[in-house]
């Protein structure tokens, strides 16, 4: 009888397991591996990451816009990190490939450290890619391997859904696309807090980052457009987690640590289309 009862859970896990293989590959309906506070992101269609996977996303659809690069170019970058790394900053990999894009050493992408740099790393992918001819009509899968070389070549197709939902919040072609939930006790807390934002702001920009000023609260940065001031308050919660950030506050919408979701505010000013305010933990 107990190996009858054995035989019948194992069919049952087996069965759980298939099932969860199964759901995992639903084309816009993959839930990656999470290990911290959860983000989801919703731009015609929904992906769900943890923080560490958010924050390494937002960093590589900046410095796409930082070099330049269309939004084909962040949706083949991200896929590419999807399948790669899961958009962790893994520290191995096959042979000596490591980071975000399996980079490797011995290849030519540069030193362990430099490619353990997220920005350093997803600059050095756009780059390849900007040199492969004819990249912008291709399958994200084929462009992808143009640059990766891999011997999984069309592995890389199976991201493209979750990449370009991705890329539409991150490049702010949606609003308040981005949320993430961040509990616990700040990361850092008042001026540190500040002053490690408006340095991650700096390095992921770049020139590209319109006018910003720190304040012991927060900061606050000047927009031009809805657009450009969604990419940098979708930024922001990306790197709530890390950051000691609050409360981020664009248009009439905010969003706030705790919560983890953007509210309408009671009160808005003709100010508020211009400026990004984010204010950290004190």
């Amino acid at each position: 009888m107990k190996a009858v009862i054995g035989v019948f859970a194992s069919l049952a896990l087996i069965a759980v397991v298939s099932v969860f293989f199964v759901l995992s590959k639903v084309p816009g309906g993959i839930k990656l591996p999470r290990i911290g506070p959860e983000c989801t992101v919703r731009a015609d269609g929904e992906v769900t990451l943890d923080s560490v996977q958010m924050a390494n996303a937002a960093t590589i659809a900046a410095v796409g816009v930082r070099k330049e690069m269309p939004e084909q170019a962040v949706v083949v970058a991200l896929a590419t990190a999807l399948q790669e790394s899961k958009l962790e900053n893994l520290d191995d990999g096959d042979r000596d490939s490591v980071g975000l894009f399996q980079q490797r050493p011995s290849q030519g992408w540069g030193t362990f450290e430099q490619i353990k740099n997220p920005r350093y790393a997803a600059a050095k992918f756009y780059t390849a890619l900007r040199k492969v001819k004819g990249w912008e009509d291709m399958r994200v899968t084929d462009a992808a391997q143009k640059v990766q070389r891999s011997a999984y070549p069309n592995a890389y197709e199976k991201w493209a859904d979750e990449s370009r939902v991705l890329a539409r919040a991150l490049l702010g072609r949606a609003t308040g696309a981005v949320a993430c939930t961040v509990t616990g006790a700040p990361a850092v807390r008042g001026a540190a807090a500040a002053s490690a934002l408006m340095a991650g702001l700096k390095l992921d920009w770049g020139k590209k980052l319109d006018s910003a000023s720190e304040h012991a609260a927060g900061l606050t940065v000047s927009v031009s457009n809805p657009s450009s001031g969604w990419r940098y308050a979708h930024w922001l919660v990306s790197h709530a987690s890390a950051t000691g950030l609050e409360r981020v506050r664009f248009g009439a919408l905010e969003w706030t640590a705790p919560d983890g979701k953007w509210q309408q505010v009671t009160t808005t000013g003709a100010h508020d289309e211009g400026r990004v305010v984010a204010e950290v933990f004190n």
